[in-house]
């Protein structure tokens, strides 16, 4: 999270602003303050930008409590220049699901512009002509203000409705493709029409003067480029278990075992990240990571019980391998100790799991037998 700080939480789910955010709303204040050449032209800029992430967030608000609804747990919104990102454990693979999840947030918008519309109605607020304020030239009050957020907020809603997975109007196009056919296949699709959509919009964006497009874009292209290379991968290792693919025969350290220890069996061992097990116990782990942290900062006699981890769970053998590759992911981990309640059985690598799914790609039915435990 070092790269983020908590504003607030809903029903569990932190908001969080990104480092970079800061620099959308310098980039506001310049924008409004150069056209108009003013300092209050400057400050209104910042003013209806904080405005236009408090649409930003109701958004996302919107799919997280669409994901709630389904069971779907939501980790927290990041709020970045960009925009932002409703991250969810899991996307569901039930179209149906992922159709309602993915319309909530434009509905939240379709919601906002509705009550805006009724209240401008009742106070005789003209939204006939946003061009001139939208550019910064109109008069800066409160009035303008309420049309910019009255307009970004329908522009927000048409944006994310643009069918260029993984945008909110691409995971519709998918989960409608997911109803008649493969969900991988469904998945390949939208992801190849988003990236085609991205290209475009990152030419009009270069030709425009857009930076921000051009930005949008790429993220679009890459984001779902990822994705779709994750469903392959949850479609290939879905069915496969820790037990068949984890491996027993492996170097253990006890609570006296010392860094210099651990060095030489990576050095002369290979292996890299080690269970520190008491007994059949297993009582911390040592990633490879602390382990050559450990090397510039601990003496080669310090005991690793005193820089071993406490914290990392174990997964199981009944574990599905795919959880467990974005649980590596997550944790930025190479390796898991793998483990019946604090009976230590063996380690699973993202190397393990790479090797499995290259052979489940190349031979889709090919036997994995798996550890007896």
């Amino acid at each position: 999270m070092g790269n983020s700080f908590k504003l607030f939480s809903v029903r569990g789910i932190d908001i969080r602003l990104h480092i970079t955010f800061p620099l959308i709303l310098l980039w506001a204040g310049l924008q409004f303050g150069l056209r108009a050449g003013a300092v209050e032209s400057a400050v209104f800029g910042v003013i209806a930008v904080g405005f236009l992430f408090v649409l930003v967030t109701l958004h996302e608000l919107g799919h997280s409590f669409a994901a709630q609804y389904f069971g779907v747990p939501v980790k927290q919104i990041i709020l970045s220049p960009l925009g932002g990102v409703a991250q969810l454990n899991e996307i569901p693979d039930k179209p149906k699901q992922e159709f309602i999840i993915a319309i909530a947030g434009p509905a939240v918008n379709v919601a906002i512009a509705i009550l805006m519309g009724a209240v401008a109605l009742s106070l005789g607020i003209s939204v006939e002509n946003p061009f001139l304020i939208l550019s910064g030239l109109g008069g800066l009050t409160l009035t303008s203000l309420f049309i910019y957020v009255f307009y970004y907020n329908i522009v927000l809603a048409l944006f994310n409705l643009i069918p260029a997975f993984p945008l909110d109007g691409g995971r519709v196009f998918r989960s409608l493709l997911a109803m008649r056919l493969d969900y991988v296949r469904a998945t390949t699709i939208a992801s190849t029409v988003g990236q085609v959509i991205a290209v475009m919009l990152g030419i009009y964006g270069l030709f425009s003067g857009g930076i921000f497009l051009v930005l949008i874009a790429v993220f679009i292209f890459t984001a779902g480029r990822q994705e779709a290379q994750m469903v392959r991968v949850r479609s290939v290792l879905r069915g496969v278990k820790v037990q068949q693919a984890y491996s027993p025969s492996v170097y253990q350290l006890n609570r006296d075992s010392t860094v210099q220890q651990a060095i030489n069996l990576m050095i002369y061992g290979g292996q890299r990240n080690f269970p520190i097990v008491d007994s059949e116990s297993l009582i911390g782990f040592l990633p490879h990571g602390d382990l050559m942290s450990a090397m510039q900062t601990a003496a080669p006699h310090s005991r690793v019980e005193n820089l071993m981890r406490r914290d990392v769970e174990p997964v199981e053998p009944g574990d599905n391998l795919f959880e467990v590759q974005r649980k590596l992911g997550e944790l930025q981990l190479e390796a898991l100790p793998v483990a019946i309640g604090n009976r230590f059985l063996g380690l699973i690598t993202r190397r393990q799991i790479a090797d499995v799914h290259r052979l489940l790609q190349k031979t889709p039915n090919a036997i994995l037998q798996g550890q007896s435990v």
